[in-house]
């Protein structure tokens, strides 16, 4: 399937789904049609990610901000990920905890275990600490930076990956929203 009808499929999923879908608490995603929204100053949905922010660059996590939080948020995650690494998914960050007070994410969250904010950052798939950024083979490939609303914390310590994640965060997400940024190696 090309890139084109991926991308098709993908926006299909995320926009419709979620507003025409059944889902519930208890269930693996989020409540009918509570959906989060993402940006990113530095570049928008389906669109082209600054090589600033991968291993080309200075490999540094890019601005994130979220609204749309629905009551009953005490915490929230996100997990970069893609789907188009040749060995399967490749985890770019694991990040949770996040205060609900918390709205937003500047450029370059240092890669310690446990942030200021009280947010907590889990291993990924470079095994290290924090964000580390695309560096795929050549071609173009899909990021996903997803962000979930928890009602509560995991309370997990620092490290965890992201399929501890996804285990502690079940029955427990409200809300789901995601950012997709694209790059292209040569």
């Amino acid at each position: 399937m090309n890139f084109k009808k991926q991308l098709f499929l993908y926006l299909l999923i995320v926009v419709f789904f979620p507003v025409f879908g059944s889902c519930s608490k208890t269930g693996d995603t989020t409540k009918k049609g509570l959906v989060l929204e993402v940006k990113s100053t530095a570049f928008g949905n389906a669109r082209s990610m600054p090589e600033r922010y991968t291993c080309d660059g200075a490999d540094v996590s890019p601005p994130l901000e979220w609204r749309n939080t629905p009551a009953g948020t005490k915490a929230f995650a996100i997990i970069c990920d893609t789907p188009d690494a040749p060995t399967g998914t490749w985890v770019h960050w694991v990040l949770y905890d996040i205060p609900v007070e918390v709205t937003e994410l500047p450029e370059s969250v240092v890669k310690k275990d446990q942030l200021d904010i009280g947010a907590r950052q889990g291993k990924n798939d470079y095994d290290q600490i924090g964000y580390n950024g695309p560096c795929l083979p050549a071609g173009e490939h899909r990021f996903f930076f997803r962000l979930y609303a928890l009602d509560g914390f995991t309370n997990m310590k620092a490290g965890a990956t992201k399929d501890e994640l996804m285990n502690a965060m079940k029955g427990h997400i409200l809300a789901e929203g995601v950012l997709m940024g694209v790059y292209a190696r040569e």
